[in-house]
């Protein structure tokens, strides 16, 4: 029996309990299910992968270690039936981002993936919530709701949520607090265009703007325009240095599952299709949202100064003008 086959029993039912489906036995799809069970973020985890010895080898490598985390069931090969009945989808799978490459130059290969994909997803899990962790995942969210046709809430993208993480570390780390601490976040294409709301942002209740270190204000213009640039290039930083990011984007993919299978009510700056919210219709791009068990519940208008709503409008716009070129 190969390790393809060695979870397979298992495979065909429907567990108890919450369940969580992953496409892709890659870098990011296997520190997905790391984090996931590490955290318990779900009863079952199935991965699903067409490289059915790569996913059999993954499922029995992480299976091995769970006498050490909080979630012991998991499973899943080259079968997408592994999936079945989950709650959850979380797609990773996908052509992998090159150095120099932007997400957006993926777009048409990924978009091909999902047209076979999504109805293929749809027959074994026709309840779940899907979660795009592909890129360009604000494109690919509007594709996979076109093909669908499912509530624009249930299809989402794991957008800015990494992205802000980035920010807040940056932030946490020069101001000496806790990133638990800092209140701010990135909105807008997750890509070149994305931008943080300085207006909104702040350390425990100080303005960010307004935060010292020593008696003086660190937080100037310059810095604040340094460190939104750091946190646009990072993934670029980490793709040079070893050949994807997969770590941190694991974590972050996990906290939004949590949110979905314990109906938590969180916001997170998730990505999906607008429908007028700050006069945006037809695109996805991040902005704070209402995640709970059936997915995205209600996306919010956060406050925002001129150049942030101008910011805001070009980072549609560019997506916009992408999704023409796609047929989108």
């Amino acid at each position: 029996m190969g390790t393809a086959d060695l979870f397979a029993p298992a495979i065909h039912h429907r567990t108890t309990g919450t369940k969580l489906g992953i496409v892709g036995a890659g870098s990011v799809g296997t520190s997905l299910a790391y984090a996931a069970l590490v955290r318990g973020s779900a009863d079952h985890i199935a991965i699903y992968d067409l490289n059915a010895a790569k996913a059999g080898a993954e499922v029995l490598d992480l299976a091995h270690g769970t006498q050490f985390t909080a979630s012991s069931a998991i499973t899943g090969g080259g079968d997408i039936e592994a999936l079945a009945g989950s709650d959850v989808v979380v797609i990773t799978a996908g052509a992998k981002q090159d150095p120099g490459q932007t997400r957006l130059d993926l777009a048409g290969t990924n978009i091909r993936i999902l047209e076979n994909l999504m109805p293929a997803l749809l027959k074994v899990a026709p309840d779940a919530v899907f979660v795009l962790v592909t890129n360009p995942c604000d494109v690919l969210t509007v594709a996979a709701q076109q093909i669908t046709g499912l509530p624009t809430g249930r299809i989402l993208s794991s957008g800015t949520v990494l992205d802000t993480s980035r920010l807040r570390w940056l932030l946490a780390r020069e101001a000496g607090v806790s990133t638990d601490s800092v209140h701010a976040a990135m909105i807008g294409e997750h890509g070149d265009t994305e931008f943080p709301v300085w207006s909104q942002a702040s350390i425990g209740p100080v303005p960010i703007r307004e935060w010292t270190v020593q008696g003086r204000r660190i937080f100037t213009g310059e810095h604040l325009a340094q460190l939104a640039h750091s946190v646009v290039t990072a993934a670029y930083t980490v793709i040079e240095g070893k050949g994807a990011t997969n770590y941190a984007i694991g974590l972050a993919g996990a906290r939004i599952v949590e949110a979905l299978l314990h109906h938590e009510h969180a916001v997170l700056p998730v990505s999906t299709v607008l429908n007028g919210q700050h006069g945006l219709t037809g695109v996805a791009l991040s902005l704070p949202s209402v995640i709970g068990a059936g997915g995205v519940g209600r996306v919010l208008e956060q406050p925002l100064d001129d150049g942030e709503r101008a910011l805001l409008d070009h980072s549609a716009q560019t997506l916009l003008a992408a999704q023409t070129q796609l047929g989108l």
